[in-house]
């Protein structure tokens, strides 16, 4: 049997469901939402109903270059 997040609204997942898909902390997923970087989702009252299919934000701090850049190898 399928679980359905949000209390059954089907199609979507709580912040609780995305902050263990995507390894971040529910905090985390809840500033996604609030700051729009999460095509789609919607806030009911305090919750908020994010896409089953909806992917993790990348980082902007990291876009276009590699974490290691700048490092030499010994």
């Amino acid at each position: 049997m399928r679980r359905c997040g949000m209390n059954g609204i089907k199609g979507y997942i709580s912040i609780r469901e995305a902050s263990y898909r995507w390894g971040v902390s529910e905090r985390r997923v809840n500033q996604y939402c609030a700051e729009g970087r999460i095509p789609g989702a919607s806030r009911f009252g305090r919750s908020w109903a994010i896409p089953e299919n909806a992917e993790k934000p990348s980082d902007p701090r990291f876009k276009g270059q590699h974490r290691d850049s700048g490092r030499t190898s010994t």
